[in-house]
């Protein structure tokens, strides 16, 4: 069974920074592709990245370009964002995503808070 866990989440002031971390139970490369999602109070679990662990092509939505980097690390099994300028509409829990071809991995989920 493969375990994503993820941390990092906190309380932040607008205009802040947060990185989120997400460590996989097993090897990154034995996924197609790792992801973060949001979700807000009272909303659907919407992408909010995502990057390929064959190469390097990352996808973000459009409310985080240029504020949120996402990466990751072969050797720790582990997939970051790094979230700049911090606004209120980015409060939510994250979870980590990874995709293999016959299904998807979650984890528990992270809460970010940000106060205006």
């Amino acid at each position: 069974q493969v375990q994503l866990v993820e941390s990092g989440g906190g309380l932040v002031q607008a205009g802040g920074s947060l990185r989120l971390s997400c460590a996989a139970s097993r090897s990154i490369f034995s996924f197609t592709a790792m992801g973060w999602y949001r979700q807000a109070p009272g909303k659907q679990r919407d992408l909010v990245a995502s990057i390929t662990t064959s190469g390097d092509s990352t996808n973000y939505v459009d409310a985080v370009k240029g504020r949120f980097t996402i990466s990751r690390d072969n050797d720790k099994n582990t997939v970051y964002l790094q979230m700049n300028s911090l606004k209120p509409e980015d409060t939510g829990v994250y979870y980590c995503n990874a995709d293999t071809t016959w299904r998807t991995y979650w984890g528990q989920g992270t809460q970010v808070t940000v106060s205006s």
